[in-house]
């Protein structure tokens, strides 16, 4: 089976789509289809807090994590490359998580990104 990446889905280039009224809500449809059955609330938003959005990956380091499903390392195989071709300046560190594909069985990977990565792809592939 033959891996592409599609560079429109990473070029910096693109850049994140801006309308007038921002990113949707929590749990919304961004295209006002889909979503909740009417009379149902949506989704409650994660517990906890979220990183801010970075402006720019130049010079950071991105982690990129194979979770262990299969086609995952191949993924993270051509995203590194795509970097390293593109993108030189970001320092991109591979790593396989370990224990079960479904399963976290150990947070050290996890807290070696927090301190030491600037952004991180959880990779899943198949």
């Amino acid at each position: 089976m033959a891996s592409e990446i599609r560079y429109s889905v990473f070029s910096p280039e693109i850049g994140v789509q801006k309308g007038t009224g921002g990113f949707p809500p929590f749990g919304a449809a961004p295209s006002g289809r889909g979503g909740p059955p009417p009379g149902m609330a949506p989704p409650t938003p994660p517990s906890g807090s979220f990183t801010k959005r970075l402006n720019t990956l130049e010079n950071k380091t991105v982690y990129l994590v194979d979770i262990g499903f299969g086609g995952g390392y191949e993924f993270m195989q051509q995203l590194q490359k795509w970097f390293a071709e593109h993108m030189p300046s970001v320092n991109t560190i591979k790593k396989r998580k370990p224990g079960h594909v479904f399963a976290d069985n150990d947070n050290a990977l996890w807290e070696e990104v927090k301190e030491k990565g600037d952004a991180a792809v959880v990779g899943v592939a198949g």
